[in-house]
């Protein structure tokens, strides 16, 4: 996001608290995502301009529904997501599912970060900003912005895209995600003619 960032230290999370329950259909451990968020308003640095947590704890935002993967609360800048859903078997995960691991966990971060950003759920084009409401609607979004919410958050933390995109690009090498950089070369050559 083109923005500095700070590591904090980690929010223990005692038995009970946070609205614990057991998910009804499931039985996975969950965290009230409202629960959270208000502990994060209470304790975020003056000098923060969000803060967001990860959990690899389930989550719920209200008692009738069965989990989120993130929630935001742009208002007060805050954010949690968790990766829970996205590695079920916990650390034993092969190569390939590490990747795709990493690949959802950058995905759930794009969204909602641009949420604290002030961009909505896109209903233009394909785009990292859609809304999705299970695992397999969440696979299908790509990593990044589509124009319209690019230029939004362009507005917002005032980037240079073309400085975003070799810097993504990088960290996409580094990683070893081959389909996303693809895409960021060729969004590179496009821009920078």
């Amino acid at each position: 996001f083109m923005v500095p960032a700070a590591l904090l230290p980690a929010r223990p999370l005692a038995d009970g608290a946070f609205g614990e329950r057991r998910n009804p259909g499931d039985g996975q451990r969950q965290l009230l995502t409202t629960a959270v968020l208000e502990a994060m308003v209470r304790d975020k640095p003056a000098d923060a301009f969000a803060v967001v947590e990860l959990t690899m704890v389930d989550l719920y935002p209200d008692p009738a529904w069965n989990f989120v993967f993130g929630q935001a609360r742009p208002t007060d800048a805050v954010g949690i997501f968790s990766f829970a859903r996205y590695a079920p078997d916990g650390d034993a995960l092969t190569p390939a599912q590490g990747t795709r691991l990493l690949t959802r966990s950058c995905q759930v971060l794009a969204h909602e970060i641009g949420h604290l950003f002030g961009i909505d759920h896109c209903i233009w084009f394909h785009c990292v900003m859609n809304g999705a409401n299970h695992l397999q609607e969440s696979d299908l979004q790509p990593m990044h912005c589509c124009p319209v919410d690019l230029r939004k958050l362009q507005a917002a933390t005032g980037c240079d895209v073309l400085e975003r995109y070799r810097g993504l690009q990088a960290l996409c090498a580094q990683w070893g995600l081959t389909e996303e950089q693809a895409w960021l070369d060729a969004e590179i050559v496009r821009l920078a003619r």
